[in-house]
């Protein structure tokens, strides 16, 4: 052998000690298109244990296995690798899925570059391909992208180094009505999905520098020029190898909608509020303090909103009855509304005024409060109290003759109005049933108390707690509140009422 001879098969030994540890794989080709050499991670990459099992030359490569490009697209015969590395060429990170021809349900992605070693002459001496397993990572990039595909969430991908849309998932595209084709290609510049939030030029500042963005309210731009409501956020991630930005969305026009509506119905509220010729007013629950009265409300009370707001009904003792008032506010602070609960109402210049007053808790901007709807009764009690002036002038003469008017007029009324929400009969006690009937008889006290076998203290007690219960001050008015509701003496003893005749 002589010594040129010797010095390259030195050299090739030496050359094939160096890389035979490497991870890359390395195939060696002679001129003549033979594989003379393969380490053995560019073996384990082909799934096959000889230098054989490569095909032994590179027509036996194009033979053995089957290349295509990503796109799932065969590569040309002269195209492959190891005939671009056999016509002198050199390229770098050419991937392509490589599948042995016995079993093309096997697939591995590799990335590929060339290197021409030449002799002392410049003459190609040995061709080189470097092969690089990149099957795990695609596959985990297969996987990122049919997440991000079928990930309901919107989301949008650029790249760092351009700012460009290069990835976009179905569920943006639902949102916004965008094709992808309208999205991808473009700049963050051009599709600002910052548009309108307040850190907008932040933002865009950390998009350029591959730094995360944290959440902000914005308007994704929509095809026919308007904007749809997002809270938008950017986090870096890799793809590809690749600094990107993975844009995500939440769609707040569900959100928007809703507030505009409530909004619209507040202000519906409001104005029916206003104006309502009822007198109404707004306290909150906690304390009772009013936060709003309508006009209404003002004209019948004297106090001007400004003097009421702030302030609790019993700090300027807006009720005449303080009893009555705590009543209606426990039963208020149990969650039990109020219907037409008789109450007086004290007005600035300290008139007292006959009112019905109806409440119930309300929720208004997230706290509990209660509106309170108040109907003067007054010139009705007036009308009221004549009839039962009337009926108690007549109740002197005689009992008998009292008995007969009273029911007469008693009938006569509740043919012309049915009594109003309130106490009825099955509402009072075995007692106060008996004490009502024998008001209904025309009994007074002495006589009741002989009836009942009690005392006359005790029975003027029981008529007191039966006329507050009732809501009437007046025999006379208690034996109309029976007589509307059908019941006689002898009926209310048995607690039922009597069938209207």
């Amino acid at each position: 052998m002589d010594a040129p001879a010797a010095a390259i098969k030195t050299d090739r030994a030496a050359l094939q000690q160096v890389i035979a540890g490497l991870t890359d794989g390395v195939i060696l080709v002679e001129p003549d298109q033979s594989i003379s050499w393969a380490n053995a991670a560019a073996l384990a990459m082909h799934g096959v244990h000889s230098l054989d099992g490569l095909g032994g030359s590179v027509d036996g490569y194009r033979k053995s296995f089957r290349l295509r490009f990503r796109n799932n697209h065969p590569l040309p015969e002269e195209k492959y690798p190891l005939d671009r590395v056999i016509a002198g060429e050199t390229f770098d990170d050419v991937t392509v899925e490589v599948s042995p021809a016995a079993d093309p349900d096997t697939t591995w992605v590799h990335t590929l570059r060339s290197l021409v070693v030449v002799d002392r002459a410049g003459e190609p001496e040995l061709l080189v391909l470097i092969v690089k397993d990149e099957t795990e990572r695609f596959e985990a990039e297969d996987r990122f992208e049919s997440a991000f595909n079928a990930n309901p969430a919107p989301a949008l991908i650029c790249r760092v180094s351009d700012q460009i849309y290069v990835r976009v998932n179905q569920g943006f595209m639902d949102m916004t009505g965008h094709d992808r084709s309208a999205v991808v290609g473009q700049s963050v510049r051009e599709f600002d999905v910052f548009s309108g939030a307040e850190r907008r030029d932040l933002a865009h500042e950390r998009i350029a520098e591959g730094r995360a963005v944290t959440q902000m309210e914005a308007e994704v731009p929509l095809p026919d020029g308007t904007g749809r409501a997002v809270i938008v956020a950017g986090q870096p991630i890799d793809v590809g190898g690749e600094p990107c930005m993975l844009f995500t969305f939440a769609d707040l026009e569900p959100r928007r909608k809703a507030e505009t509506s409530l909004r619209k119905s507040e202000e519906r509220f409001s104005k029916s509020f206003r104006l309502s010729p009822v007198a109404e007013a707004i306290t909150r629950l906690a304390d009772h303090a009013f936060m709003e009265v309508n006009r209404a409300f003002e004209a019948l009370s004297g106090y001007s909103d400004v003097e009421l707001t702030g302030r609790a009904a019993a700090d300027i003792r807006l009720w005449a009855d303080p009893a009555a008032r705590r009543t209606i506010e426990g039963a208020l602070k149990e969650g039990r509304g109020v219907q037409n609960a008789p109450l007086a109402m004290r007005t600035k210049d300290g008139a007292d005024v006959d009112c019905l007053v109806s409440a119930e808790t309300v929720e208004i901007n997230e706290e509990d409060c209660v509106l309170w709807v108040v109907q003067d009764v007054t010139e009705r009690k007036k009308t009221e109290d004549e009839l039962i002036a009337a009926i108690e002038s007549v109740m002197a003469d005689t009992s008998w003759f009292s008995r007969t008017v009273v029911e007469k007029l008693a009938n006569l009324r509740q043919t012309s109005r049915k009594p109003g929400p309130g106490v009825g009969v099955g509402d009072l006690t075995e007692r106060e049933r008996q004490i009502l009937g024998l008001i209904s008889e025309g009994c007074d006290n002495v006589a009741m108390s002989d009836r009942l076998g009690l005392s006359t203290n005790t029975v003027r007690n029981h008529v007191a707690s039966l006329f507050r219960k009732i809501g009437v001050n007046r025999r006379a008015a208690a034996v109309v509140w029976a007589r509307e509701r059908g019941v006689t003496g002898e009926a209310a003893l048995k607690g039922k009422p009597r069938p209207s005749a």
